[in-house]
């Protein structure tokens, strides 16, 4: 009953109630407060970041980053056929004859395949003759210490370049692996929709 009394009288005079005798500052003076520093996480992640995502991630030893690798397989146009997202500790060699096991009975007409040296191996060859009857030409960089535009393999670059400029596909935002397959899909077909029409 006593607090409310005083309560009450505060009330009366003008003061704020929890103020106490704390003097408001002059008209024109305004008291800062410190300001209480908040944890934030930023909207934004910077390119390659994996904090916070859930799914099949893994750790590329070769390039020093998390997430996961897009395998594709292209026409001689770049328009997709194929595509296969794991996690970035599987090899390219494996990925390779996974990619080529999984499509097998959808192009039975595929003479040669061209790839990276980093598909270079003898599981990738047997792989290539026994699911699609094709043999595997391996575009290898040149010795000397300059750039130059290698046969076919920029075919494929074109393409990983066309499907990195939607949104989506930037950066590795899905938590499923078949998720990333179908945006992949998804973007190309947009592409083929926009040259048709």
């Amino acid at each position: 009953m006593a607090n409310n009394i005083r309560l009450l009288s505060g009330l009366v005079s003008g003061r704020r109630v929890g103020q106490g005798s704390a003097r408001t500052a002059p008209a024109g003076q305004m008291r800062r407060r410190p300001r209480r520093r908040t944890i934030r996480r930023h909207n934004r992640q910077s390119e390659r970041e994996d904090h916070g995502k859930r799914g099949d991630r893994g750790y590329d030893a070769g390039k020093k980053i998390n997430g996961r690798k897009r395998h594709i397989l292209v026409d001689t146009f770049g328009f997709l056929l194929a595509v296969m997202v794991h996690a970035a500790d599987l090899q390219d060699k494996p990925g390779g004859v996974q990619l080529l096991e999984r499509f097998s009975r959808c192009f039975k007409r595929l003479q040669v395949i061209f790839a990276d040296a980093a598909y270079d191996g003898p599981s990738v060859r047997a792989a290539c003759e026994e699911h699609h009857n094709s043999r595997l030409e391996v575009i290898r960089r040149n010795q000397q210490n300059r750039f130059a535009v290698l046969p076919k393999r920029w075919i494929v670059e074109r393409t990983f370049a066309w499907l990195g400029r939607n949104r989506r596909l930037s950066k590795d935002y899905e938590q499923l692996s078949e998720t990333s397959e179908a945006f992949l899909m998804l973007a190309m077909l947009r592409l083929i929709v926009g040259r048709i029409a």
